[in-house]
C-alpha cells in the first residue's frame, strides 16, 4: 500500500491546524483549498495579494501551482479544479482571469472545473481554489 505524503511548498506557512496544503498518495495529488495570500514571510501574518478579485485569483492560482510542483505535478496533471467565490457577481470576471491564466500557462487540455459561492472565507478573501492531479 502506498503511503500518504504531506506536501508543503517553501512559499507556504505550516497549516494552522492538522491538515496539509497537499497530500500525495501514489499517483494522486490533492491540493487543499488555497487562497490569495502572498508567499509566506517568517514572523509575518498572512497577507492577501490585494483587495481585488484579479490580484487574489492570480495569487491563488500561483499558490495552487506551488503545491502541485512541490508534489511533482504540473497543471497538465490536474483533472479537477474547484473554485469557491464569495460573491456571485464575480463569476464573469473570475472566468476571464482563469481563461487568460491558463492560456498563458500553455495548458494542453482544460481540467474539469466547478465554481460555487461560499461565504465562509476569512474577512477580505474573495476566492479559494483546490485541485486534484493524477500523475503519470
Amino acid at each position: 500500500m502506498t503511503e500518504k505524503t504531506a506536501v508543503t511548498p517553501a512559499t507556504h506557512p505550516a497549516p494552522p491546524a492538522r491538515f496539509s496544503h497537499g497530500v500525495r498518495k501514489g499517483n494522486l495529488l490533492q491540493v487543499a483549498g488555497q487562497v490569495g495570500f502572498l508567499p509566506h514571510v517568517e514572523g509575518q501574518a498572512p497577507t492577501p495579494a490585494g483587495p481585488t478579485l484579479r490580484a487574489q485569483t492570480l495569487q491563488t492560482l500561483e499558490n495552487v501551482r506551488s503545491v502541485l510542483e512541490a508534489g511533482g505535478a504540473s497543471w497538465d496533471d490536474v483533472m479537477m479544479i474547484r473554485v469557491y467565490l464569495t460573491d456571485t457577481g464575480h463569476f464573469a470576471e473570475m472566468n476571464g482571469i482563469y481563461d487568460a491564466y491558463f492560456e498563458e500557462q500553455g495548458l494542453k487540455e482544460a481540467p474539469a472545473a466547478r465554481t460555487t459561492v461560499y461565504v465562509g472565507l476569512p474577512a477580505g478573501l474573495l476566492i479559494e481554489i483546490d485541485a486534484l492531479a493524477v500523475l503519470s
